[in-house]
């Protein structure tokens, strides 16, 4: 949990413009707050997070999660942030 504190803080860099955006669109309903969507995908990762994101994508606010796999490959998972949907995986070439 710790790893995932600092890897959600490495997100928010920008001096906390975008957690305050974020935090506003938790409040107006927009999206669910990141514990609850984690809660939902954690077990589907397969793997350690280290790195998190959220994004504004075609409309939609969606959390990327970067995922390091046990054999090595770096995995980005995109979720819905309104409803914790996957909405698609994406291996990167190589070993990170």
């Amino acid at each position: 949990m710790t790893l995932l504190a600092v890897a959600w803080s490495g997100a928010w860099a920008d001096g906390g413009g975008d957690q305050r955006r974020a935090r506003e669109a938790v409040l107006a309903g927009e999206i669910r707050p990141l514990a609850e969507i984690l809660q939902r995908v954690q077990p589907l990762l397969d793997g350690e997070i280290i790195a998190t994101e959220l994004e504004r994508e075609h409309g939609r606010w969606v959390y990327e999660f970067k995922v390091l796999r046990p054999d090595g490959r770096l995995v980005e998972w995109y979720v819905d942030a309104r409803d914790g949907r996957v909405l698609k995986t994406e291996v990167k070439k190589g070993k990170r």
